[in-house]
């Protein structure tokens, strides 16, 4: 039995806390595609791979706070702590549509403002 695509989020997420790239990449296809809306798409684990590299170092701090999942699909909403280009502090609040395909995050959608 696969496990619920809320607690596959769940451990993806804590993996981005610890700074374990790798560690989410588990939970994603290899053809993952992710779209942050109104910025980029990236097609695939390596790509992913390459972005995270950059974009999560140092990792961002992020609180969820609600999940919304069925069986194929979760949405997450929350805020997200980080730097911007000048390296001063930034709260943004987050939406993000996930798809699972066979126990995995298969795309993403996100909307950051």
């Amino acid at each position: 039995m696969l496990e619920r695509p809320e607690a596959i989020l769940r451990q993806a997420n804590a993996a981005i806390a610890d700074g374990d790239i790798e560690g989410f990449l588990r939970h994603c296809t290899d053809d993952i595609r992710w779209t942050t809306v109104g910025e980029s798409t990236l097609e695939g684990k390596d790509a992913v791979r390459r972005w995270m590299a950059v974009a999560y170092a140092p990792p961002p701090d992020f609180t969820v706070t609600r999940l919304i999942a069925d069986a194929d699909h979760v949405v997450a909403l929350g805020e997200l702590k980080d730097s911007d280009d000048k390296g001063a502090p930034t709260t943004r609040t987050y939406c993000d549509v996930w798809r699972f395909r066979d126990g995995k995050m298969a795309e993403l959608q996100a909307f950051v403002i």
